[in-house]
């Protein structure tokens, strides 16, 4: 299947909101008493947009898609590095909040590479394999239970890494921040079925991964 405009916007937009997460998620805030990175308001978007590219356009397109979002993300971080190293301007006194809100350490961005991709290409894989299962049918359940598979894997993942042997650790910050994005995932889901009905009519397409390779690192 050929790219339309529209699977470009969507594509665009799952990238977009992938880097913004990664800029906002270093401030905390609080709802009710528990404690959470901003990133929660945007990043369940991420998936959510998986969730519509896998379902319309087939689990490859998905596919093509995570790892653009990798490779841009990549870019961005490799840049944020190299602006943060570059030496200030005698005039520019924000160097310290530049380092706060930019500076990456190591250990963060393996935490976030790895959730990302391991969590992405499992949302997707679930919910493609549900699709084939349910012939098309439930897509409430295909979509939340992607997510539940998908955020859980990258949740446990990024926040085991990042934080594992510091004070902030707690199981209970996985099961948080796990619950946080399901239950957007749940409010969204009228938006998503209208999202799905639309490109589906407009673009002619309802893919259905019966023989795809699933392999995450295969381009065909």
């Amino acid at each position: 299947m050929k790219s339309t405009n529209r699977l470009l916007v969507i594509s665009a937009m799952a990238v977009t909101c992938l880097i913004t997460a990664n800029i906002i998620a270093v401030k905390l805030v609080s709802i009710w008493t528990i404690v959470l990175p901003a990133a929660v308001i945007i990043f369940p978007l991420n998936y959510i947009l998986g969730d519509i590219i896998t379902e319309v356009y087939g689990y490859r397109w998905a596919r093509r898609v995570i790892w653009l979002g990798f490779g841009c993300n990549l870019i961005f971080v490799f840049f944020s590095w190299i602006s943060g190293l570059l030496p200030p301007a005698p005039l520019w006194e924000n160097q310290d909040s530049f380092d706060t809100i930019l500076g990456y350490t190591p250990r963060l961005l393996l935490a976030s590479f790895a959730g990302y991709l391991v969590g992405s290409f499992a949302n997707s894989l679930v919910l493609a394999r549900l699709k084939v299962i349910t012939g098309g049918k439930w897509l409430w359940l295909r979509t939340i239970a992607s997510t539940i598979v998908g955020e859980g894997f990258d949740t446990a993942i990024f926040i085991i890494i990042a934080f594992i042997a510091t004070p902030a650790f707690t199981p209970l910050l996985i099961l948080y921040h796990w619950c946080a994005k399901v239950a957007i995932e749940v409010v969204a889901t009228p938006l998503t079925y209208r999202a799905v009905a639309y490109l589906k009519r407009k673009d002619g397409v309802d893919t259905y991964d019966q023989k795809t390779n699933f392999n995450p690192f295969s381009m065909q």
